[in-house]
């Protein structure tokens, strides 16, 4: 998106993006799983295939750290260091599969001034992640705090 600097009140509801493409193997998916969510659905294909899914399914952790990853490659608020204040309603609403490739949009819902001078802000925002038949794999909704703009010296 952008490297220039943006601060709280440089941002707006509406704005929104998506990110790049990512592809997700299956050594993709097994990796993350032996390594972080080490259950048979993320790390045997064979087992998974006589699981409730049928086959081999990314973590939705896995899809949680990629969002997280896209979000700070795209750099929406240019350079400026943000914070991260928490996330709400997070949902697995389809399993990622290995040979998906998901994109991430990320829409700003709700900004917030800060209450005291020289405080930083809330930006709120909709991150939503799909596959490429275009459904939903992952929803969350996120929260950011983001400095206001230095005084001029």
């Amino acid at each position: 998106m952008s490297t220039a600097d943006r601060y709280i009140e440089d941002i707006r509801v509406g704005e929104a993006w998506t990110s790049r493409p990512v592809h997700i193997s299956a050594e993709d998916i097994v990796e993350f799983g032996f390594r972080y969510d080490p259950q048979p659905m993320h790390t045997d294909a064979e087992a998974a295939a006589r699981g409730p899914f049928g086959g081999l399914i990314a973590s939705g952790w896995q899809i949680a750290a990629l969002a997280m990853r896209l979000s700070v490659e795209a750099k929406v608020f240019g350079n400026t260091p943000i914070i991260g204040a928490g996330v709400d309603e997070l949902r697995w609403v389809k399993p990622v599969r290995a040979g998906d490739t998901v994109t991430m949009t990320r829409e700003i819902t709700r900004v917030e001034l800060p209450g005291k001078p020289r405080s930083r802000g809330t930006v709120h925002s909709t991150m939503v992640v799909r596959n490429q038949n275009g459904e939903d794999v992952l929803t969350m909704k996120v929260s950011a705090k983001v400095p206001p703009r230095p005084l001029a010296a």
